[in-house]
């Protein structure tokens, strides 16, 4: 099976998993179906790709990873769902689709969120096939990654910066933890519940957080140099927000160097792991990404 194959299979699965997870959920008004709105609304499923892959790499089963795989997908999402409201970034389009709050109103949306992220603990605690210790280590993980130390205090970072200028070295801490965070708990997580050693789950967070300020940088560009109907939102937005991004501080040549060398320190952060080739290929394929 080629990277691409391998890549196309994890996303099937998890897209497929996904489509059950609320399927039998008593009604409750349209939250569900608000859930389920911008949970299926497709996207790249990096972080449960990351979550399943990192398991297989440290000779655990992706089987029975998956609903860790979805539950960090829940979390991304339930992040996207808010990032997109009028009191954040305030946008109409994901994904090429209306924003939750669009078509379901900004209160149902709020609510959409906060049930995708406490449904992320309920399928990671509710899991019978792993030991129980290496179920609490990657809920913990987790946890510890979409909050304040995290995912979340990346995001008020991010807000608090809207019209001021920003340095290098607070653009970079901002995005470790709005964007890193959950990339490398992703990786971390997948190691956890194969049981891998703590120089495994070392070398993965390594690279999972060079991939994670990579991948932003090049959000960064493509918000410069990107068109809507590719990206499915709008571009220029940092721009109208003044935000303070990589580009705005190193310019596109400079932002596209840096994409470069942190892609290959990832690479070379899996220079001791064993069949790393998967995660090598996806680091140097998202380096290059249209969208």
């Amino acid at each position: 099976m080629t990277h691409q194959e391998q890549l196309h299979a994890d996303q099937t699965l998890i897209e497929s998993t996904l489509r059950t997870c609320f399927s039998t959920r008593e009604p409750r008004s349209d939250l569900y179906d608000a859930m389920q709105y911008s949970l299926l609304a497709g996207g790249k499923r990096l972080r449960p790709v990351l979550v399943l892959e990192s398991c297989r790499m440290c000779g655990g089963n992706p089987a029975a990873a998956l609903p860790f795989a979805c539950a960090i997908e829940m979390v991304h999402t339930y992040s996207l769902i808010h990032d997109d409201l009028p009191c954040m970034d305030d946008d109409d389009l994901r994904r090429g689709q209306p924003t939750n709050h669009k078509v379901y109103g900004e209160a149902t949306a709020v609510l959409a969120g906060d049930g995708l992220l406490t449904a992320a603990f309920e399928m990671m605690l509710e899991t019978k096939e792993l030991p129980q210790d290496r179920i609490l280590a990657a809920a913990a993980c987790l946890a510890q990654a979409a909050g304040g130390r995290g995912m979340v205090g990346g995001q008020a970072l991010d807000m608090a910066g809207e019209g001021h200028a920003l340095s290098l070295t607070e653009i970079e801490e901002l995005q470790r933890l709005k964007t890193g965070s959950l990339l490398s708990a992703a990786a971390e997580m997948g190691c956890l519940l194969a049981g891998g050693t703590a120089e495994q789950q070392a070398g993965l967070a390594k690279y999972a957080k060079r991939l994670g300020l990579a991948f932003q940088i090049r959000d960064d560009i493509l918000d410069v140099e990107g068109d809507s109907a590719t990206l499915g939102k709008p571009v220029g937005s940092d721009a109208r927000s003044e935000k303070t991004t990589f580009v705005t501080l190193k310019g596109l040549k400079g932002c596209q160097d840096l994409v470069e060398q942190l892609t290959q320190e990832a690479i070379d952060a899996l220079a001791t792991l064993p069949d790393s080739q998967f995660l090598c290929w996806l680091a140097q394929t998202l380096a290059a990404r249209n969208k």
